[in-house]
Order: structure tokens, then sequence, then C-alpha cells
């Protein structure tokens, strides 16, 4: 699945979110991607939860277009304390 194809459905699912997504780095480059994902909506969730939100965004994806995909979940605060 194209990485474009990822954020839209996660940026469409998700309040006002920001989602960064590419093709993971080693062996299985093709169909494991990496996600960067930023959402006011994570406010007070848990890394689980966030995750298991994104998931939701994706549906059925997961099971036939995208092999995996890490995840790595922030608020706009926490983003703008990691990136400073």
């Amino acid at each position: 699945m194209d990485p474009g194809d990822v954020e839209e459905l996660i940026e469409e699912a998700l309040p006002d979110a920001t989602a960064e997504v590419r093709r993971a780095r080693g062996p299985h480059d093709d169909d494991h991607l990496a996600a960067e994902v930023v959402s006011p909506s994570f406010e007070g969730e848990s890394l689980v939860d966030r995750h298991d939100a994104v998931h939701d965004a994706l549906g059925d994806h997961l099971t036939t277009d995208i092999h995996a995909i890490e995840l790595r979940t922030y608020t706009p605060e926490e983003f703008d304390e990691e990136t400073g």
C-alpha cells in the first residue's frame, strides 16, 4: 500500500491528525511501514489506546495491504518537545 494512502486514512479518521508514513528500513522494505502520527485526540490516552486508534483507522488494510507498521504517536505538545 502506498504510504500516502495510509497517511490519508489516518488523517481522515483521527481528529486534527497529521501523519507521516514511509517505508520502514530493513529486509522487508516493501511491505513494512513506519508512521509518525500527531493528534490532539491522543491527549490523556495510553500508548496502547493511541496505537489502537491508528489500527482502527487502517481497518482491514492491516490484514490485507499492510504487513507491518511501526508507530510513533504524539500529542502536539509531546511532538514539540520531541523535535524541539
